[in-house]
This record gives C-alpha cells, sequence and structure tokens, in this order.
C-alpha cells in the first residue's frame, strides 16, 4: 500500500476515529445505570450490570481428571496395590487407607491421604485384583487441585461484559440461577422520506420499498436493544418535530435518510433548531452524510439513507455508541490483515469500507460498490477497509473486519 498526495487530507470532513472517539465521549456521558435481575435463560446478549464475584471454589475439592487409580505416591513400593475402595463422580470418598489405592472415575473427589492418580491406562489389574503400575509418577498427577479455576471471592466477569453462551456458563458453574444486567437501550428507529414504502404495499411512481428499518430493527433486537418503531417519516419539518419530540423516553432516536444537504432532509433542520448538531459530514465512505446531535436532549444519530451506508455506519459507529451506553469498554471490531486479492487504482480522500469476503486467503471485493446495492452486503462476509489517500497492489495487505462480529 503506497500513500498519494497527502494521506489523511479530508477537507471539512471528519475522521472516522475522531467520530467514534466523540460518540464514545456522549455515551460515556449518558451511560445506562439501571439494572435488572434475570434469570440466565433471559440475558443472551445482554450486558453484566454488576461485578460477578465467586462465592465458592472451583472445583470445590480436588478431583481427578482420568479414570484410574489414586494413591498416595510414599505408600508405592514397586508392589501391586490392592483397592479399597470405588469413588465415582458425585460421591464423597473415605480417607485412602494406607498401603492401598483407590478406584477413581473422572470428576470424582479425591480421597484424603492420596496424592496421584494414575490413569487406567498405565495400570494392570493382577489376578488377584491388586494394581500393579508400569509407570512413573509424580505427586499431583492428574489431579485438578480444588480453586483452580476460581477462588471464593476472585472476581470472574466485570460489570460491563457482554454476555454470550460462555459468559452464561461460566456464572451457572457457580451455582448462578441469574444475573444484574444492564436495562436495554430504548431505541426508537425511523426512516425518512415520501419515496419510501412498507414491504407488502404496492409501489407508487418513484417509490421504493423500505430495507434500512427491517435490517435495524433486527440488529438492534439481536444486540438486545428494546425498539420502538417509529415508522415512515414524510418529508414536512414540521411533522419530523412532532415525530421526534413523541420519543422523549427513548435513549436514542435513530433514524434513516433525510440528512445530507438536499432541500428535503429536515432533520438537521430540527436539530439546528430545537436542539443541537454535534457531527455531520464524515471522511467515510459509504456513509459520509452521518448525523449525530441531541434533540430536545434526546440523542439523535441520523444515518445515510443509502442501504450501504446505513449498514456502514451503524456497524462502525452506531453499534459501538450503544454498546459503551451499557458500560461495555471493548467496542471496536474484530480488525485483521489479510492479502488484498484486488487493484485499488485511484486514491481517494475518504475511508473506503469495501463489501467483501475471503476467497483461499485473499480479500476480494463485490463488483458493485455503490452505497444503494445491499446486495453487495449479502454477498460479503466482511469490511475490507481502504485508507484515505492510499492505492492497493494486489497481493499487498489489508484490513478485513468480519461481518459476523459486527452482526454479533
Amino acid at each position: 500500500m503506497k500513500p498519494v498526495g497527502k494521506p489523511g487530507k479530508t477537507g471539512s470532513l471528519m475522521p472516522v476515529e475522531v467520530a467514534l472517539a466523540r460518540l464514545l465521549e456522549m455515551a460515556d456521558a449518558a451511560r445506562i445505570a439501571e439494572c435488572e435481575y434475570l434469570p440466565l435463560a433471559q440475558v443472551e446478549g445482554r450486558v453484566l450490570g454488576q461485578d460477578l464475584i465467586s462465592t465458592l471454589d472451583l472445583p470445590p475439592w480436588p478431583n481427578s481428571a482420568m479414570d484410574g487409580y489414586a494413591l498416595n505416591l510414599a505408600d508405592w513400593t514397586g508392589e501391586p496395590m490392592p483397592v479399597s475402595q470405588k469413588i465415582f463422580a458425585g460421591q464423597a470418598p473415605e480417607p485412602l487407607l494406607p498401603g492401598t489405592c483407590a478406584r477413581i472415575f473422572t470428576g470424582a473427589p479425591v480421597p484424603p491421604g492420596a496424592d496421584c492418580v494414575e490413569m487406567q491406562e498405565n495400570a494392570v489389574i493382577e489376578a488377584d485384583e491388586r494394581v500393579r503400575f508400569i509407570e512413573t509418577m509424580s505427586a499431583g498427577q492428574n489431579i485438578r487441585p480444588q480453586g483452580q479455576e476460581t477462588t471464593a471471592g476472585e472476581l470472574i466477569l466485570p460489570a460491563g461484559t457482554r454476555l454470550g453462551p460462555i459468559e452464561l456458563g461460566l456464572a451457572a458453574s457457580l451455582g448462578c440461577a441469574g444475573l444484574d444486567v444492564v436495562r436495554k437501550v430504548r431505541v426508537a428507529v425511523l426512516s425518512t422520506g415520501d419515496e419510501l414504502v412498507e414491504p407488502g404495499a404496492a409501489l407508487g411512481p418513484g417509490q421504493i420499498y423500505n430495507s434500512n428499518r427491517v435490517v435495524l430493527c433486527s440488529w438492534l433486537r439481536r444486540m438486545g436493544c428494546e425498539v420502538l418503531d417509529g415508522g415512515i417519516l414524510p418529508d414536512d419539518l414540521a411533522t419530523t418535530r412532532t415525530r421526534l419530540g413523541a420519543f422523549k423516553e427513548a435513549d436514542l432516536i435513530l433514524s434513516t435518510g433525510g440528512v445530507s444537504v438536499g432541500e428535503a432532509d429536515f432533520l438537521g433542520v430540527a436539530l439546528r433548531e430545537e436542539g443541537e448538531l454535534t457531527l455531520w459530514k464524515l471522511a467515510i465512505k459509504p456513509g459520509k452524510p452521518l448525523t449525530v446531535g441531541h434533540f430536545r436532549n434526546v440523542p439523535v444519530i441520523g444515518l445515510p439513507g443509502n442501504p450501504a451506508s446505513t449498514l456502514v455506519t451503524f456497524a462502525l459507529l452506531t453499534k459501538p455508541y450503544l454498546l459503551r451506553r451499557q458500560g461495555v469498554q471493548d467496542v471496536e471490531p474484530l480488525k485483521f490483515p489479510v492479502p488484498a486479492g484486488f487493484v485499488w487504482p485511484h486514491a481517494g480522500n475518504r475511508r473506503e469500507f469495501l463489501r467483501g469476503r475471503l476467497e483461499q486467503g485473499q480479500a476480494m471485493i463485490y463488483r458493485n460498490q455503490s452505497s444503494g446495492v445491499l446486495r453487495s452486503a449479502a454477498w460479503a462476509d466482511g469490511l475490507v477497509e481502504v485508507q484515505e489517500g492510499r492505492t492497493l497492489e494486489q497481493g499487498e495487505s489489508v484490513p478485513f473486519i468480519p461481518l459476523s462480529d459486527l452482526l454479533g
């Protein structure tokens, strides 16, 4: 990758990193403090509201990592040993009799007096049912010590952890039937434009079906948000003010369309007149006309109306903002370098996020990168990032952001 012209020069456009930093500052200042206690079965995808502290050692006692025989290594002289007891998982063992071994199974408590477990593959049962060990053994082998995973009083998961299957399993292993989670973020979703029609209705002249709200509502619910569906907002300033004002209980008003400089783009006007406009026009492609502000003290993010622009700006800017509102600290998506399977000869003055996918270890891009083509994202499995002022030769390293991480 080589620089062309002056890297990073964007004129009046705000760099992506600056916009994200501003959004996260806004989110930190409006952190949601309310929590609710819910059963484990209901907290998938939610954010932990209170530190999870272990109330017990895990495991609570030394246990066997193998099916085999427990013994005190000092008692072993090389001669076969009699079996004094059999211990299954879930049973309480008796103290080990001196000079004997105990038949033990995986997960079973190690009997007091034993300091070694030998796997059954290294033991031979003699005709008199005594056990002969055929390999050298060492103290502590094949024993999981008490507290190997956690100890009582230890911090297990900090507040702000997003809860997935593994985190829920860890909580269950500590005996938690439920957890305190941050209450759901309430997001009002609006689409703007007289050209939009809901799926299922008949299209009139110059009209298109509204796909953005379907994408956003599904994505928000997957994130564990409470979605307030505001429908389609017509191109009218008075209606825009009224509809925005109806969501005074929302944590965020999220709109698509109506954020550029066209005569029918009223969101920015409404924010300037009855709130504030914090961010406008970013050095990002697609998605330049993203708008951020407040309407009567309610945060507003206005995403561009083109489907690919909506997807990119929600994934890279809005989703991190919403996660940080709930206390999540690590909000930026997974990104790793891959070789480019394409040539990018023309440098731009905006950070570009191309819809692409990995093929044989290289990043390939969709043939049509228009911001109006949602099909490009359905074909893709990630976003390929091209820095401002850069060109690419095939084989050069480019950052790749998997959609699986963005959508999760």
